[in-house]
């Protein structure tokens, strides 16, 4: 007789134990607030943020990945506090779109493009602020559009594939592509870069991200906002990143490396990380920059 399957209270322990354990190693940024406070104390509080499972929810639609008005309002407080950074897979001028505030520093194409204003002690409400344009991969730009069309036009035969034009990069978006179907997507996406060597990919929620293959990322981002901001080598500074996805564990690298900061994972479950601290789902983390700008208030009144 073979092994019975776990009952579902049976399945739910084991995962709750297994996720308790995880909290040990990456605890609850909530939790830990106020120590974090305790530590940044002296120093300037830098925010980088992700997108796409951070800012709003994963979404069946990428293009109905709408942050909620409270979050909106909430990541206005934080800019106009801190010095703070979207750094995103997605086109910039989507997540610009989305966000829809100019106090906010922006990178798309996971750190390939991006932008921030001439003079960062300018009024970021105006909104003809120039601004100044890094865009390593520009050189790419004509064979991504050739990466694109093509696979544009080989997995039309494939159900439920969205393929998202990111300006440098492309995300190949496989939700609702039926598994059986999977392999030939990823077949016809390594066919494909074959031929364009100059670009790699990888995998992240229920997407392939296919970008230019030099050497830079998010953690690079991050990197170029700090150098931009006057604090590339500074002591002085204590920078907070927050993603959920795996091209954001470049940025936690590059934290971990400095050895000032706090990387923080956005997830529910178990996963491999060089993240210290966690946080549940967007939700915490409004909850957890909401804490951030009422510490940051109760220590300056004080």
């Amino acid at each position: 007789m073979g092994l019975s399957r776990l009952s579902s209270t049976e399945g739910e322990n084991a995962f709750s134990i297994e996720y308790t354990s995880w909290l040990m190693e990456h605890p609850s940024a909530l939790d830990k607030l106020e120590q974090m406070m305790s530590i940044t104390k002296g120093r300037k509080i830098v925010i980088f943020l992700d997108y796409d499972g951070t800012l709003s929810d994963i979404v069946p639609n990428p293009e109905e990945a709408f942050m909620t008005h409270k979050m909106r309002r909430v990541l206005r407080e934080v800019a106009n506090h801190f010095p703070t950074a979207i750094i995103s897979g997605r086109q910039r001028e989507k997540v610009q779109d989305f966000v829809q505030l100019n106090n906010v520093y922006y990178a798309g194409s996971h750190g390939l493009d991006i932008e921030a204003p001439l003079n960062h002690t300018t009024n970021f409400d105006d909104m003809d602020n120039e601004v100044v344009l890094h865009q390593p991969a520009k050189e790419f730009l004509p064979e991504k559009h050739k990466v694109f069309n093509l696979l544009s036009e080989r997995t039309k035969s494939i159900k439920g594939v969205n393929i998202e034009d990111n300006k440098f990069c492309i995300s190949v978006h496989y939700r609702h592509v039926l598994a059986k179907d999977l392999g030939t997507l990823e077949n016809m996406i390594s066919t494909v870069l074959k031929e364009y060597q100059n670009f790699r990919v990888s995998k992240g929620k229920m997407v392939f991200e296919i970008r230019p293959n030099i050497g830079w990322n998010k953690g690079h981002a991050l990197e170029y906002f700090l150098e931009y901001l006057g604090f590339g080598t500074s002591d002085d500074v204590f920078p907070i990143y927050i993603g959920d996805d795996r091209t954001d564990e470049d940025a936690f690298n590059v934290l971990r490396k400095r050895g000032q900061g706090f990387p923080i994972v956005v997830s529910a479950t178990p996963k491999d990380t060089k993240a210290l601290y966690s946080l549940r789902e967007p939700k915490e983390v409004m909850e957890f920059l909401l804490g951030l700008v009422v510490r940051s208030n109760n220590t300056s009144s004080t």
